[in-house]
């Protein structure tokens, strides 16, 4: 399946009091670039998160924002520290027998202390929070490549149609070479008659500036090798094959190269332009292909 490195997901998920909610959207990227925003909380499943994603997702720039609500209402207890609360008495003991004081703490009074009594987070239990973060991530990746799917197919319509009209362009080139060499013959014919009167052409040396023409403005095993890597590509976008966007860019590489070179040889104003033409449209191919997962 071809997939665009555009998309979007988002999916809540509620496991008993807790509540996760996960959205994520990625633009194209020559690799993978996870940019996760989270609570500190849950940083310590970072390393999960990340593998997660590599499992439905190769390439692309992709920020994850991830929400997360605890409505437990026992999710801190209080601790009372016996032994510091002994040390606070035996030491107002001391003071009231040194400077003869009287002692009139309470428990009101020792309670308030610094650290007599604190309060402390439960445990958390890592799996079942880890269960329910899975959940919402599973559900916003599906989404997200559903959308990347959506994307990619109306992708792969559009270079598809591209490519056959390439292929147009290309069957120009080769239908106008010989059509060339044709009006480049009778010229030179016309220009010796006229320089010759009525001397007899040298059929011989004609056929030699032919063929030298023929030769500088030959463009057959461009047009060959362009037309195979228009096929190749056109059948690799076809076929499905999963994270295919680096394959088909070095492909429109190649193909951009042999126009390059079709266009250097043209002797004629119809070739150039369509040669123009070829490489516009093999340009727009690049662009949409870099969006290819």
């Amino acid at each position: 399946m071809i997939k665009s490195m555009t998309g979007f997901g988002r999916c809540e998920a509620a496991v008993g009091e807790r509540r996760f909610t996960v959205e994520m959207k990625g633009v194209n990227h020559r690799y993978l670039d996870v940019n996760i925003r989270m609570p500190k909380k849950l940083n310590f499943f970072e390393t999960s998160i990340r593998n997660f994603m590599k499992q439905s997702i190769q390439r692309g720039k992709v920020d994850l924002f991830i929400a997360y609500e605890d409505l437990t209402e026992n999710q801190v207890s209080l601790k009372y520290n016996e032994a510091l609360a002994a040390e606070y008495l035996s030491c107002f003991k001391k003071m009231e027998e040194k400077f003869s004081l009287e002692n009139d703490i309470r428990v009101s009074a020792l309670s308030r202390y610094p650290e007599v009594i604190t309060m402390e987070e439960q445990a958390i239990d890592e799996e079942e929070l880890w269960n329910g973060l899975k959940q919402a991530l599973d559900g916003a990746v599906k989404q997200f490549v559903e959308t990347r799917a959506a994307e990619g197919e109306n992708l792969k319509d559009d270079i598809v149609a591209k490519l056959d009209g390439m292929l147009e362009l290309v069957g120009f080139i080769e239908e106008r070479t010989p059509q060339i060499l044709a009006q480049y013959r009778e010229k030179l014919e016309n220009k010796v008659k006229e320089l010759l009167a009525d001397a007899k052409l040298e059929e011989g040396r004609i056929a030699a500036e032919v063929v030298l023409f023929a030769d500088k403005i030959c463009t057959d095993e461009e047009v060959v090798r362009l037309k195979s890597h228009i096929v190749h590509m056109r059948e690799t976008l076809k076929s499905g094959e999963a994270g295919v966007g680096r394959k088909l860019d070095f492909i429109a590489q190649e193909m951009n190269r042999e126009a390059n070179t079709i266009l250097s040889k043209a002797n004629d104003l119809d070739v150039s332009n369509v040669g123009i033409d070829l490489k516009t449209e093999i340009e727009k191919v690049r662009e949409q292909i870099q969006n290819i997962e």
